[in-house]
């Protein structure tokens, strides 16, 4: 599994983050890592038979159970009858308003694709990549008849290794082909004190499982799923040649050998702390006090990483624990642990019987889908990794137009007013803090859409050899261009999502906020016809508002208007924050999703603080329309009803427990549900709307309620 970086805020995923980079895994909240939003008229989607537009259905109205009383759970009022009808396919682990989406963009892509493999092309051009790209992803025949030969050079270079050094030296060669061995490795990213410099990261990383806790916890499904991985390691090391007795004996000591790496690693909600995972060491005390068998400065010379003076550790303690862990394994539990990460990392390109073990223990084992999804969506997954942006331009092209992109800028900007309007009327907030937030929130960036410069992928190669060599090719590119920015001005105009991508974040570096034009899709709703409710609701709060927010919350207002990490808070206006913090905090701790398997208040904090602010953003924003002040009803709600209800259908969604069970202890974002019950249940203009009242589930007393923004 890759190492994850805690700093960058997407929207939605199981990549929340906000500092050194994005490591995007496909989150809950729309689709497939990791936020909500509108469509265009060009961007409509038919994919809802429930309700085509002008059959005379509301798009609203047809999602609502009424067999549910909306004062006592709204999410299943707002989104029940759709979640009845629309059941999870057996290929997925969770299913909802983002899949929907997702279906239509894989359509579009597919139909890019297919027409440029079918093309002559010429070489290099980016038509010629993406057809040779999908040619190769498609022939599984191809795939099976290679088997594990595409890896086999990497496998020879992990099997000769006989010392620590040489286990070393195969750690740094494989980094370029996106192998993440016991750590994070080589990564250039901006430093945080210093947003204008691109400095070099390390992070605890290099376990199989999703997070530490799954190495410990001693709950039934977890201790499950610990007790089948050595047999899944076994299976995955006999398919590239390992003796059967052999691949057992070892699976367990590569299972004990990761356990002590996550026992050396912090817990997710201690990763959230910006100023605790930065410490700034000179490379060779890195070397020297911390991992005396890794020559860092040796590493980076090998990528052409010259003159490097310096690094910043995630967690000086794991590197201690790593250090430990190298001198006192057996070389061939280290061997058995680098081939099973390899192998792991390259499943789906692989032969059948590679792919569906991966899948079988990834896929169903931890989420809970009971079939592979179609090859053609999996092969453009790995499209979109390897040259996501070559899609891009093709896509936003054909159907993302300069109106579209105009209009969610304007809604950004009144967002963004509102907002300033809040931090004016706080009273908890001292003069001195609130000049600077507002300095942070005026000089806050915003990307809608699409790149304004396209990245030059000219250097990219692809061919029809293999799939799994074309995967290879574009990690190594990906690899260089990352190692290429070191020592070079920060590019502020590049983007860690593509414009496809159903998701959206927020970078404290650079004090951006991002909206892909994948964001902006509604199924069955063309732009034309959604009211502003749905539109404040939907796209307002639940992604523009949200993202904005992400700049102050406990980590993001640690970053300064410049995207420097540095205190520009009063003592006093620290401490009342935290203090309402920790109210919201201890809610989310009490909720309660699986027997016995509550939320992670802690860990899930910022994503929860964005939420509320984005719902009261969105709200503020909206009271001030004409859709709003006139307040007549649309589908028998009303506009401050409507506006609620389209806030709750950006999190139109359902997942397996196995899922809903892994989210929980790797997810810094709540569950869809309680991300609507949640902040909703502190909200009075909620309460307003629907007459909710003491006694209601969805009712908290104004005393207990949070109250930051």
């Amino acid at each position: 599994m890759s190492p994850v970086f805690p700093f960058i805020t997407c929207e939605q995923s199981l990549a929340c983050f906000t500092l050194p980079c994005v490591f995007k895994e496909r989150n809950m909240k729309k689709s497939h890592l990791i936020a909500s939003c509108i469509a265009v008229a060009s961007f409509v989607i038919f994919a809802c038979n429930e309700n085509k537009p002008g059959d005379g259905t509301d798009y609203l109205a047809s999602h609502v159970d009424t067999t549910i009383n909306p004062r006592d759970d709204f999410f299943q009022w707002a989104n029940g009858a759709w979640l009845k009808a629309n059941p999870i396919p057996a290929s997925e682990s969770n299913w909802g308003i983002g899949d929907m989406v997702q279906e239509e963009v894989y359509a579009r892509l597919k139909q890019i694709s297919e027409e440029a493999a079918a093309s002559n092309a010429a070489e290099g051009t980016d038509q010629k990549k993406i057809g040779d790209f999908w040619a190769t992803g498609m022939d599984s025949a191809k795939a099976d008849q290679l088997g594990f030969s595409p890896l086999q050079k990497e496998i020879d270079m992990i099997r000769n290794t006989k010392t620590v050094a040489d286990v070393v030296q195969v750690m740094s060669d494989l980094e370029p082909i996106g192998i993440g061995l016991f750590c994070s490795g080589v990564y250039v990213g901006q430093d945080a004190r210093n947003s204008e410099k691109m400095a070099l990261h390390l992070w605890q990383g290099g376990l199989g499982l999703p997070d530490r806790d799954y190495y410990f916890n001693t709950d039934a499904e977890t201790k499950a799923i610990r007790d089948n991985y050595p047999a899944h390691i076994a299976k995955m090391l006999v398919l590239i040649g390992y003796a059967e007795a052999d691949a057992k004996q070892l699976s367990e000591q590569v299972l004990k050998f990761e356990t002590v790496l996550a026992d050396s690693s912090r817990e997710l909600e201690e990763l959230r702390d910006p100023y605790a995972n930065y410490n700034k060491m000179a490379v060779g005390e890195v070397t020297s006090k911390l991992t005396p068998s890794i020559n860092w400065k040796s590493i980076y010379e090998q990528h052409g990483l010259k003159n490097v003076d310096s690094v910043i550790v995630g967690q000086p303690e794991f590197f201690t624990g790593l250090e430990l862990q190298l001198k006192s394994t057996d070389i061939k539990v280290l061997q058995a642990y680098m081939h099973f990460h390899l192998v792991s990392t390259y499943a789906k390109t692989l032969s059948a019987a590679i792919d569906n073990e991966n899948f079988s223990f990834y896929g169903v084992r931890l989420r809970g889908a009971t079939e592979q999804r179609a090859r053609w969506k999996r092969v453009l997954d790995s499209e979109e990794d390897a040259m996501g942006m070559v899609l891009g331009k093709l896509f936003v092209k054909e159907y993302f137009p300069e109106k579209t992109k105009q209009r969610y800028v304007q809604l950004v900007e009144s967002i963004r007013e509102v907002y300033a309007e809040r931090i004016k009327a706080l009273e908890w907030m001292s003069d001195t803090t609130k000049a600077k937030a507002l300095d942070k929130l005026s000089k806050m960036s915003k990307k809608v859409g699409y790149p304004d410069k396209w990245k030059d992928y000219s250097a990219l190669v692809v061919g029809r050899n293999s799939y799994c060599e074309n995967v290879m090719n574009a990690s190594r590119w990906q690899f260089n261009d990352m190692i290429s920015k070191y020592g070079k001005p920060i590019d502020r105009t590049e983007w860690e999502m593509t414009p496809q991508t159903y998701n959206a974040y927020y970078n404290p570096s650079n004090n951006e906020i991002v909206l892909p034009a994948g964001i902006f899709m509604i199924p069955g709703l063309p732009d034309s016809t959604a009211d502003d409710a749905v539109i404040y609701g939907y796209a307002g709060a639940s992604t523009i508002g949200h993202e904005i927010t992400h700049g102050f919350d406990d980590e993001g207002r640690n970053f300064d208007a410049a995207g420097n990490l540095v205190s520009w808070w009063t003592d006093s206006d620290a401490e009342h924050f935290k203090l309402r913090a920790d109210v919201m905090v201890n809610q989310f701790s009490a909720f309660e999703p699986l027997p016995g398997k509550f939320i992670n208040g802690e860990a899930t904090l910022g994503e929860n603080i964005a939420d509320y602010g984005g719902i009261l953003l969105g709200w503020d924003a909206f009271v001030k329309t004409e859709q709003y002040k006139k307040g007549e009803k649309i589908g028998g709600y009303t506009p401050a009803q409507r506006y609620f209800m389209g806030y709750a259908l950006g999190w139109m969604m359902h997942q397996r427990e196995e899922e809903l069970a892994r989210r929980l202890l790797t997810d810094v974002h709540s569950p869809a549900k309680w991300r609507v019950n949640g902040p909703f249940s502190n909200c009075q203009a909620f309460m307003d709307a629907f007459g909710v009242k003491q006694g209601d589930k969805m009712w908290r007393d104004e005393k207990d309620r949070v109250s930051i923004w």
